[in-house]
């Protein structure tokens, strides 16, 4: 995605397995991931999230087939960053169209 360190967020939310409805035909690994990002990237820079995502993921051991990646896009104009100002106003140090 070509996000500098420094502008990168994480945030992690566990809940307890009683408080997740797991699809059907998912095991207790289910995982869920949800990018919130700037709007503008391509198929293939998708692609190539979700697919880092998954291989990251392997390394908890968790199947393939139990990781729901959804992306939540949002026009840089909505984002508020560096003290208030529209994302779409500033130089941003990188690319968002990759």
């Amino acid at each position: 995605m070509k996000i500098p360190e420094g502008d990168r967020t994480l945030r992690l939310i566990e809940h307890r397995a009683s408080h997740v409805a797991v699809p059907p035909g998912r095991g207790e690994k289910f995982t869920l991931v949800e990018v919130t990002m700037f709007s503008g990237r391509s198929m293939s820079a998708k692609r190539a999230l979700y697919q880092a995502i998954v291989r990251n993921l392997a390394g908890f051991d968790v199947p393939p087939s139990d990781i729901k990646i959804t992306l939540i896009e949002t026009p840089p104009e909505n984002w508020g960053i560096r003290g208030g100002l529209p994302a779409s106003e500033i130089d941003l140090g990188f690319k968002i169209d990759v």
